[in-house]
């Protein structure tokens, strides 16, 4: 494999399929269908016509997510 081609392979693993994202996740398709819809999910695209996830995106959600709904330790 050439140096090229290993870099497109690396670039394409980082973008996800809603499907991936569920395996990855938990969180169902159909619930991430749902928060694309009304644009409370992580960030996703059109490339063609699959709609697909960046991993750093998907996480950052997820760190916002456990940021906002994480509590405190009792001392």
């Amino acid at each position: 494999m050439n140096c090229a081609h290993t870099d497109i392979a690396a670039r394409i693993k980082e973008y996800l399929t809603t499907k991936e994202v569920e395996q990855e996740t938990g969180i169902p398709a159909g619930t991430l269908r749902y928060y694309r819809s009304a644009g409370m999910g992580p960030a996703s695209f059109r490339m063609g016509r699959r709609v697909v996830y960046r991993r750093g995106e998907v996480e950052k959600w997820i760190a916002a997510q456990e940021a906002a709904t994480t509590r405190g330790g009792v001392a």
